[in-house]
């Protein structure tokens, strides 16, 4: 019975069988050691601040306001406490804005 399926999936599905004249796996083993400290030397990336300025950026003077609108908005809405179909998208678009602004030339002066 198991022949009979096989050979009906076959015929959906293309089968693939290996070539005889492959590498050994001991040259493809030895290959992919001689690799791997220069894999991981090219790995390490330096470290992303971008998360880093926007949480600054957010806790500013400047966007401080926005952003509790925004988490007030949130909370009267989970509570159930706003009008029906009220979502904080416009609060977040602006709180957002504010801390984009604020965080891009700090961004791209780092990048520099």
């Amino acid at each position: 019975m198991s022949n009979s399926i096989t050979s009906f999936l076959s015929s959906f599905l293309p089968t693939v069988q290996a070539d005889a004249e492959s590498e050994k796996p001991t040259e493809v083993a030895a290959k992919e050691s001689a690799e791997e400290p220069e894999a991981e030397a090219e790995e390490e990336e330096p470290e992303d601040v971008h998360p880093t300025l926007r949480s600054d950026c957010q806790s500013s003077s400047k966007c401080a306001p926005l952003a509790k609108h925004f988490e007030h908005c949130q909370e009267k809405v989970n509570a159930g406490e706003g009008f029906k179909g009220e979502d904080c998208v416009e609060e977040m678009f602006h709180m957002m804005h504010c801390v984009d602004d604020c965080a891009a030339p700090k961004l791209f002066a780092k990048l520099q």
